[in-house]
């Protein structure tokens, strides 16, 4: 019998998300097609924006911080012409020019000259329909009150910015960027539209990756649905920590360790000390993460549920 607190399912899904859901929306809507009892994502997704999701399901949780830090790359359409109060097409318009915004386009050559200037280290102004907290409220709170608050600029990475196409007869363009966290493409694209004086905001978002994931791996929610088992659609836990070196303990030593215990390190492994490590049993099954103090493995995170290992 199905326990109705769900099964509890380890592993990390990969979603495609639909435009209109928000992100905690679509996370719940994915555990109940799973069944799963705990669930959580890597990090939000607008509800007009699409892509890539990681969502982690029972133990995957516990190993979903470093998620939070990735560079991530989009797929972003820029309407020149007019700005909006959101950054986005779901907010009211805000008149820009739109003789600017066709001197512009008709010159490629300038737009990415021009786009490159955004390229590096740049600061941006959090937009006010966003999560982020003042005294304990989301921005987006006060901005559907029509208060203003004022925020300080913050630094941001921009990896990459690629033309992808200009579209002269919609003034649009369609551009790839690759980013740090915390990056808001609704404020870069505004950011865009006022360096060619003509205003712009974003009609279109997608996000293609993400801390190594690739939208190509994704499912939607429909395909989710219709399989007969969606937990085999599931990556294993160990895959949010593939830049981890591993090391491996023999049948002893990996016992103690999964029951917490400090153990001996195995000869030769190299890595910092207190560097994280991936940690696995002689049959490479991911016991969890420890930490190399000295000549020992120090337990960090560890699976809540193991094989046993017989010595």
């Amino acid at each position: 019998m199905v326990s109705r607190r769900g099964l509890a399912i380890d592993g990390v899904l990969l979603l495609d998300k639909p435009a209109g859901l928000s992100s905690n929306h679509a996370l719940q809507r994915a555990r109940r097609i799973l069944n799963a009892r705990k669930a959580g994502h890597t990090g939000t997704l607008d509800p007009f924006a699409t892509g890539l999701m990681v969502l982690c399901f029972g133990e995957a949780t516990k190993y979903s911080a470093g998620m939070f830090e990735a560079d991530k790359a989009y797929q972003a359409t820029v309407q020149l012409g007019t700005e909006t109060d959101t950054g986005d097409d779901t907010g009211h318009p805000v008149p820009g020019d739109l003789a600017a915004a066709d001197a512009w386009l008709a010159e490629p050559a300038r737009v990415v000259a021009d786009l490159s200037r955004f390229l590096g280290t740049i600061r941006q102004v959090p937009p006010m329909y966003s999560a982020l907290k003042r005294d304990g409220k989301p921005l987006y709170a006060y901005a559907r009150k029509g208060i203003e608050i004022e925020r300080e600029a913050r630094e941001v990475r921009i990896l990459s910015l690629e033309l992808l196409a200009i579209d002269r007869v919609a003034r649009r363009l369609r551009l790839e960027v690759s980013c740090s966290k915390g990056t808001y493409i609704r404020t870069l694209a505004q950011d865009i539209g006022r360096a060619c004086g003509a205003g712009a905001h974003l009609v279109a978002l997608r996000r293609t990756s993400t801390a190594g994931f690739k939208l190509a791996q994704a499912v939607t929610l429909e395909q989710l649905e219709a399989l007969a088992d969606p937990a085999a659609s599931l990556l294993p836990v160990e895959s949010l920590l593939a830049e981890l070196p591993v090391t491996v303990l023999d049948a002893a030593t990996a016992q103690r360790f999964a029951l917490g215990q400090t153990v001996p390190a195995p000869p030769g492994v190299a890595a910092p000390a207190g560097a994280p490590l991936r940690v696995r049993d002689p049959d490479q099954h991911f016991l969890g993460t420890a930490c190399l103090a000295g000549k020992w493995l120090k337990p960090h995170r560890l699976m809540a549920s193991h094989k046993e290992i017989s010595p």
